[in-house]
């Protein structure tokens, strides 16, 4: 049996704007557990979506022994669907059903083949991923974003795929779910590539595949070993800088001082020559010598010196820049006693509560953690007035600004300023870029449509779009806002939000990211909202 095998051959595409996003790219994956990751818009989710089909090259080819399984970043399912629909089983189970039933019919013999074990292969599967209590003829509609994600999951495994393609898995799962998944993974036998954010689920890889301006370069072992393998080499690129710089010092020196000899030369030559010292044709033939000299001693440094330029520029490409965000937002700001939210006995859709009340003060920073389908986005959308509570109040005593987990907030026909522009329409043009470009929207980026930005440069969009907004939001809610990011952005979220003054809720399932803003109260929100910390979470993960 031929060994399973992914192969990328001279792959080019483009977008219908022009946009190259790869041209020529050669790469394998085999078999084992490989971590595909690049900075946001490096295109990790285009190229999973050539491997699996979905999308056309311009040029090259796409070569996989065997069946491709694939769970796109976005999972949506028909909340019509029973589960087992979902799962790609019915038809089995129903001509099972019926051979049990007495109906000897060869079409249920046909459908059945040889899959008599398919239901409680299905059940099996189910409980493995912690969705054990979901019937099988339940719809889709009835299971939270974070259940639908591994029941998609689950469809896969099922089918056996030779190659399983993941693409941010982790998204919206909750710590329990995230368990699973990184159990699935672990134990998965054959070709697996995975794109994520995820450090934990990360380390379970056996290499690191890092897509950067096209193409790939390989890493051995986990992501802690590639962290240290790249503090290396880029170290090693950064004293390569160094060197280089002082080499581009040396050789504009030198040329300088041979510019500084030859100018001499040329004046020595051209005195004896007016002095006629020495016979006619001697002295032109000395003066013709000393300019083809001179030319060459000059041609010989310009080389050099070029030559130094060129070493340099390939010294700083090596060394990796991502650009942290520095944006100062003092309008944001909270006095520590002032109120800032008040919730008095809400329920909410979906029956969830918040028993006796909840007052937040200042410039607090809350996680809001849950289970999957626990209300906590149902919670943010009722405290941003989108839904109306059930009974009880929510009201907010500043100004407040809600990016949901969608980044619906941007229209996409729109270009980036003019996003920001709509909310505020009191900045001129050029205050707008001069913020954008805090948020690392620089010049022509400034312009793009949303609808052409990557996952994470459409939330640093948003993001930009909601904190410079008019009037300044003292209160500002996030719903998964890791959800999409690549490391570097990651951080760069982070270090916006040190700059943020005012009072922040954080509905995330990333804790390590939780713990780097600084949270000053933890609220777990499981049927009721209650107090909690994060080693409760942790240890009951």
């Amino acid at each position: 049996m031929a060994t399973t095998s992914l192969t990328v051959t001279s792959l080019a595409f483009a977008w219908p704007d022009g946009t190259v996003v790869f041209d020529g790219l050669d790469t394998a994956f085999g078999p084992g557990r490989t971590g595909l990751i690049g900075v946001n818009g490096s295109g990790k989710s285009t190229l999973l979506k050539l491997i699996a089909g979905e999308l056309t090259p311009v040029d090259g080819t796409v070569r996989v022994t065997g069946e491709v399984g694939y769970l796109p970043q976005n999972v949506t399912l028909d909340t019509a669907l029973r589960v087992d629909e979902a799962l790609g089983i019915a038809a089995r189970r129903a001509a099972l059903h019926a051979i049990e039933a007495g109906d000897a019919a060869a079409e249920h013999f046909e459908t059945v083949g040889d899959d008599w074990d398919v239901e409680e292969r299905a059940l099996a599967t189910l409980g493995e991923l912690g969705l054990g209590h979901i019937d099988l003829d339940r719809t889709v509609g009835e299971v939270s974003g974070g259940e639908s994600v591994l029941l998609r999951l689950a469809a896969l495994l099922l089918r056996r795929p030779d190659v399983l393609l993941l693409d941010e898995p982790t998204n919206n799962l909750d710590v329990y779910a995230r368990r699973r998944l990184y159990a699935a993974v672990a134990s998965w036998p054959g070709v697996l590539v995975v794109v994520s954010h995820d450090r934990e689920l990360l380390d379970l890889v056996d290499q690191i595949a890092d897509l950067r301006s096209g193409e790939i370069s390989w890493y051995g072992g986990n992501f802690t070993a590639y962290e240290e393998a790249l503090a290396v080499e880029q170290e090693a690129a950064e004293r390569m800088v160094r060197v280089a710089e002082a080499d581009l010092r040396r050789q504009k020196q030198e040329l300088v001082e041979a510019h500084g000899k030859l100018a001499k030369r040329t004046r020595y030559a051209n005195k004896m020559y007016e002095n006629k010292r020495e016979p006619r044709a001697v002295m032109k033939l000395r003066k013709r010598s000393a300019q083809v000299s001179a030319g060459k001693h000059r041609i010989m440094h310009e080389e050099r010196l070029a030559e130094a330029r060129e070493r340099l520029d390939e010294a700083v490409e090596a060394v990796r820049d991502d650009d942290e965000i520095r944006v100062d937002l003092p309008y944001t700001a909270v006095p520590p006693g002032r109120s800032v939210l008040t919730l008095r006995e809400l329920e909410l859709a979906y029956s969830a509560r918040v028993d006796g009340g909840l007052d937040v003060h200042g410039p607090e920073r809350i996680a809001l953690v849950g289970r999957n389908g626990a209300g906590k986005t149902t919670l943010l959308r009722t405290i941003a007035g989108e839904l109306a509570p059930v009974a009880g109040e929510a009201t907010a005593h500043v100004p407040l600004r809600f990016l949901p987990q969608r980044l619906d907030v941007l229209d996409g026909e729109l270009s980036v300023a003019e996003n920001v522009a709509r909310f505020a329409p009191g900045a001129t043009n050029n205050q707008v870029r001069a913020r954008l470009a805090r948020f690392l929207f620089r010049g022509a980026r400034a312009d793009q449509r949303a609808d052409t930005l990557s996952g994470g440069e459409r939330f640093r969009a948003a993001l930009a779009a909601l904190m410079l907004a008019e009037p300044a939001p003292q209160l500002l809610m996030l719903d998964e806002p890791t959800n999409n990011l690549d490391m570097a952005s990651v951080r760069q979220l982070t270090s916006a939000l040190e700059s943020y003054e005012g009072a922040l809720i954080v509905a995330s399932h990333d804790l390590p990211f939780l713990e780097s803003i600084g949270i000053t109260r933890w609220l777990l929100l499981d049927g009721t909202l209650t107090r909690t910390a994060p080693e409760v979470l942790v240890g009951e993960g």
